[in-house]
This record gives structure tokens, sequence and C-alpha cells, in this order.
């Protein structure tokens, strides 16, 4: 790690304040050790996915041939699928199509499941990704005006807003904006989903609500974990020194004790993740819109195996990337953490 010495005036002591040199270099080790984790996980992780497909005993011949279906047509089926090879054999199978990009297709609509998924990934992705910018953009802001003043009337309106927040369920406060915003007031649609290529307008006025109802835990948590790393932060050394130095405020504030203060916040990030995800399926049976989440449960309510397990396949490996995102980003900014490598 390249650092940049700032003396103290008055003491003769030298702090240390980092400077973003040799990020990549960091960036890279990160990479490189993260991948030696994932990659075991992902492995046990798609194993667990395809064993509780193969557990279920589930067979496709049942909901296309029907009751009527002769031992010959089941045994044709089962041949279509590969379901009549050991267990073994068809998770060797399964993994080598899914490393390729290949998911499988429906058991019953014969369709790719990569392409179902991609049709409604963008909804789920619309919902989970505009619920994280609000959530980084208030959190981080809350959580600075928190540090700032802090032990001021201020201080403590974010903090009782972000104790009440983090109680409330996604899905009651979406039955609160509903009441006011679509049932009261006109303002919003409850319902539906359009593409934002076809109207933007409209997709933003369909998303919001959901987003908004979704991010509400995020911004909480960030605020309250930001804050405290700030609060820490300000009141080290290097920030007197830096001070005395002439430096101004909001240098020192966001060049310096912001990146390393919001090392607790990155980590409450990236387990927020997850959640987003899982809230998000939610949402979309809430707002009735055809997502991610409601492909995969109508999926296991019909027993299509193979949609069930191309979902989950996608969102492990999306959560794993995010994270991998997320320690990159933590190790960047948090130079303790770059020492500790």
């Amino acid at each position: 790690m390249t650092t940049a010495d700032i003396e103290a005036a008055g003491t003769g002591r030298t702090f240390a304040l980092p400077v973003p040199a040799g990020a990549l270099g960091t960036a890279a080790r990160v990479v490189f050790g993260t991948v030696l984790i994932v990659v075991p996980v992902v492995l046990f992780s798609t194993l667990i996915t395809f064993l509780l497909g193969a557990a279920s005993g589930l067979n496709p011949a049942a909901g296309i041939a029907g009751d009527a279906a002769t031992p010959e047509t089941i045994a044709r089926i089962n041949a279509e699928f590969g379901l009549d090879k050991p267990v073994w054999q068809q998770y060797v199978d399964w993994m080598s199509s899914m490393l390729s990009g290949d998911l499988g297709v429906s058991w019953f609509s014969k369709i790719p499941v990569s392409e179902l998924i991609g049709e409604r990934l963008a909804v789920s992705a619309s919902i989970a990704g505009v619920a994280l910018v609000i959530g980084l953009v208030l959190g981080v802001g809350l959580g600075v005006l928190a540090a700032v003043y802090k032990g001021s009337l201020l201080d403590r309106a974010i903090t009782a807003y972000t104790s009440v927040a983090s109680t409330l369920p996604p899905f009651v406060i979406s039955i609160g904006l509903i009441l006011v915003f679509s049932v009261g007031l006109h303002w919003l649609p409850s319902a539906g989903y359009v593409p934002p290529d076809e109207n933007f307008g409209r997709w933003l006025s369909l998303i919001i609500m959901p987003a908004i109802a979704l991010s509400m835990d995020v911004v909480a948590d960030i605020a309250r974990q930001l804050r405290t790393g700030l609060v820490a932060e300000l009141d080290q050394n290097y920030v007197t020194g830096a001070v005395v130095r002439g430096i101004g405020p909001a240098r020192i504030l966001f060049v310096h004790t912001l990146r390393n203060g919001s090392g607790p916040a990155l980590s409450i990030l990236g387990m927020k993740i997850p959640s987003l995800i899982g809230g998000a399926v939610v949402m979309e049976t809430m707002f009735s819109m055809p997502g991610f989440g409601r492909l995969a449960a109508d999926s296991a309510l019909r027993g299509d195996v193979p949609i069930v397990q191309g979902t989950l396949v996608v969102a492990i490996v999306f959560v794993l990337f995010c994270n991998i995102v997320v320690n990159i980003a933590q190790s960047v900014l948090q130079p303790a953490t770059k020492r500790r490598d």
C-alpha cells in the first residue's frame, strides 16, 4: 500500500493517509483469493441444487403423457431428458452443460431454461437494482450526516428513523405505499411491468414502489454502520493532524475518513444482496410482476425441475459475483484490509 505521510503540526509524530496507488494489484490479489473460495462454494451449492431435484422424485412423464401413459411412453420420455441414466452421470452431464451456458430445457414447454430466465431476470434485476441504488444513496447520505452532526437533533432523528425502518418488513411498507400512492392519491400504478426501452416513464412508475419498500432495510443498515465507522474515524489522530495542517473538512471527510470508515457498511452491503434478491421475489408477487422469482415459484408448483435448478444456479452465481465485487471494493477502499493481505 502506498501512503502519503502527514506530519502532525506541534507533535512531531507522523501519521499515514492512504492514496489510491496499487489498487489494481490489490484487486487482482483479492480476486485470486476469492476465486479459491468461490469455486468450492459453487461446486458444493450446485451439487446440493442438483440433488434436491433428483431427490424430489418428480418425473416429466406424468405431466406430459398423463395418467394413461404406457411404460414405453414413460421410458421414451425419460430417455429424452436423460433420466434413464445413473444419478452421477446425470450430474456430470448437467454440470457439463451448465458450464457451457446450457441450463437445459423445460420439461413441459421444451423452451430453453436460459431463455425463460433471461426474459424474467430483467424484472427482478430492475427491482433489486433500483432498490440497491436507493439504499446506497440514502444510506450513505444519512450515515454521513449523522456522523458529521453527531449528537445533534438531526443525528437523533436519523437514528430514530433507521431504528424504525429496520423493524418494518418490506411487505408492510408495500401495503402502506399502495394505500397512499395508488389507492389514495392515484399517482402510481400498483401492478404490472413494462420494459424500460418500451416506456421508461411507465417502467419507473411501476418499479419505484417495490424498490422503495425493498430498500428501506438497506438504507437503515448502511446508515447505521457508516455512522459508526465515520464517528470512530473522525476521532483518529490523523484527522487531527490533517485539520492542523489546514486541510479542508470536505477533503478530510470524503477523501480520507469515508474510505477508512466504510468497511462495516460495505460488509453489511455484501450481506444484504441475497436479501434484496429474495425480497424482489416477494415484491413481484405483491405487485403482480412476471419476474425471476415467480418463474421459480410457478415452476416448483408445476414440478418443472430444470427451471427450478436453473433459477437457483443463476441466483447462486449472482450472489457470489456481487460478494466478489463488494470484497474488491472493501479491500481497495479500506487500508486496514490491504495491510492484512
